[in-house]
């Protein structure tokens, strides 16, 4: 008798997965992996004094000179507009298929000099989907795709054409750990130190970890200044600058008593920087003198430069809500994508109202894809749930990567809308090798099935958006590949200083992300732990022209 083993079916969408050789999910990155958490927001901000950065309404005409003062360089560094380059990372969490599949990978010499039949085959690819010099190769992102990615899809399902045409793109073949949170590759932090600042907050996250999302950031650029605070959807970003109590016509004199506490508390004489004795801190904030009362945040002989810096963030903080609430002087609309025509409710929104309301990946990208775009924010992470999908079928895993192409498709659209150029990240924890069943379902698209961790195909790639046109290459299309794989499919450990190394991988995005600004000659002094070796040697790991 002839038993037949029923073949593996796809995890519908939502559904969480249960592997026999995983345990049971018990931290938050498990379950976000196993797709029983959906996507979420957080905002990342100086959150230690959070309560002094809930802006209330404000007066029109601005802040006064005093107040204004002290937003500038050497005081409190609070930017009046952003002009950095928005960043945004997508986190997919669980190892998902990012390359062969996807975007291409090859061998040494770049994405064109393919892999083998057997290489493409434990990265998903069937024998009769094999990208060769003319078939199954897409260009429409600048980075060369295989033609039926999933990611590719989404994206072109989303961005017009004339938004792909000024795309283009990286692939950093790298391995990372399956199904940990322990890789350090989220650049957030650095990017942030090399120039990505908002008008209201410095970073966006999706969780409440260090990076503000599933993967660890590079630890030597943590700044503790920035903490996090969660943002689940877009009543959350509007509640970064409150509306006007009670509703109606905002209070004119809200904005001069957010001014008067910052002088109380504090006094407006410029701050020293680091020749300082906190002489010119004044109210609350005054150092004690005889038998006058005051105060020293931080003790001792020899730290009077420490307390003076310790007091200026202080300070600071009191001047960033009076800053926020100038910003939204007529309420907090502008922080809300339901209110945005370009996002949902216009001629041709991005998404649907039914999306907005239901889809909580929409709910997180169009939160905080405004929040940086817009520049309220500098730089942010979008964590999305549910890709440890080897489930021995392809129909789960097309399904999910084609759902996450539809949200960076959707960031870059939007950046296309308002006419800003945008750096995304695309990163995943380890990654996952293919059997040799074909899935014949509509959904499998004919491809074969996810069979098991596995992070020695683990890459990750950029994307860059600039509305001048396509960025063009520093170093030629050899240069898109930072690395290569084997023949059969396989990282080439040595063949970057990232590929068996996690930390610099946020090292090659946080020079990239320079290069874009055009300031990557300062990369070695302003990241002097970089591990990525000398100056001369970071020209040829920069892919880009400036494009700002």
């Amino acid at each position: 008798m002839l038993i037949r083993k029923r073949p593996p079916r796809p995890t519908p969408p939502g559904t969480p997965f249960r592997h026999e050789n995983h345990p049971r999910p018990v931290t938050r990155r498990d379950f976000l992996g196993a797709g029983l958490l959906g996507s979420y927001g957080m905002v990342l901000g100086p959150a230690w004094l959070g309560g002094l950065l809930k802006a209330q309404s404000a007066r029109a005409g601005g802040l006064d000179a005093d107040i204004q003062a002290l937003l500038g360089s050497g005081q409190c560094n609070i930017p009046t507009a952003s002009g950095s380059l928005p960043f945004i990372v997508f986190d997919l969490a669980g190892g998902a298929n990012l390359v062969g599949s996807e975007a291409l990978v090859g061998q040494q010499g770049g994405q064109a000099n393919f892999l083998s039949t057997a290489g493409f085959n434990k990265l998903g690819v069937p024998g009769n989907m094999v990208p060769t010099s003319t078939t199954f190769v897409s260009s429409a992102l600048g980075l060369l795709w295989q033609s039926d990615g999933a990611i590719l899809r989404g994206i072109q399902s989303v961005a017009a054409a004339t938004t792909q045409a000024g795309v283009n793109g990286a692939v950093i073949p790298a391995m990372s750990q399956n199904d940990t949170s322990a890789n350090t590759i989220n650049p957030i932090y650095g990017i942030a130190a090399a120039g990505a600042v908002g008008t209201v907050i410095t970073l966006v996250g999706t969780d409440s970890s260090t990076s503000g999302g599933n993967s660890a950031p590079l630890m030597y650029t943590v700044n503790p200044a920035l903490q996090p605070a969660t943002i689940d959807q877009p009543s959350d970003a509007v509640a970064l600058a409150p509306p006007v109590p009670g509703g109606g016509t905002p209070d004119p004199l809200a904005l001069a008593e957010l001014e008067s506490e910052a002088r109380i508390s504090t006094g407006t004489t410029p701050y020293q920087g680091a020749s300082s004795t906190g002489s010119e801190f004044t109210g609350a904030l005054a150092d004690p003198s005889g038998s006058t009362p005051g105060v020293v945040l931080i003790p001792g002989s020899g730290n009077a430069s420490l307390d003076a810096a310790l007091k200026n963030q202080v300070r600071c903080s009191y001047v960033q809500a009076a800053n926020t609430a100038n910003i939204f002087a007529a309420g907090p609309s502008g922080l809300d994508p339901t209110q945005d025509p370009l996002i949902v409710g216009g001629t041709s929104p991005i998404f649907t109202a039914a999306q907005l309301q239901s889809d909580s990946d929409v709910q997180t990208t169009a939160s905080i894809m405004k929040l940086v775009i817009d520049g309220y924010a500098g730089a942010g992470t979008i964590a999305l749930g549910g890709f440890d999908y080897h489930d021995g079928t392809r129909a789960t895993g097309e399904t999910r990567n084609f759902q996450a192409g539809q949200m960076i498709g959707a960031v870059l659209e939007y950046a296309a809308r308002k006419g800003v150029p945008i750096m995304i990240q695309i990163m995943s924890d380890g990654s996952l090798s293919a059997n040799s069943t074909v899935d014949t379902s509509a959904a499998g698209r004919d491809k074969l099935g996810w069979q098991g961790d596995n992070s020695s195909v683990a890459a990750t790639l950029f994307l860059v958006y600039s509305p001048k046109g396509r960025p063009a290459l520093r170093n030629g299309v050899a240069g898109q590949q930072i690395g290569y794989f084997t023949a059969d499919g396989s990282v080439v450990t040595n063949s970057s200083p990232a590929a068996n190394s996690v930390n610099q991988i946020p090292e090659l995005i946080m020079l990239n992300y320079m290069g874009l600004l055009g300031t990557d000659a300062q990369f070695p002094t302003l990241f002097p732990q970089q591990g990525l070796g000398p100056a001369s040697a970071l020209a040829a790991l920069t892919v880009f022209e400036p494009i700002v």
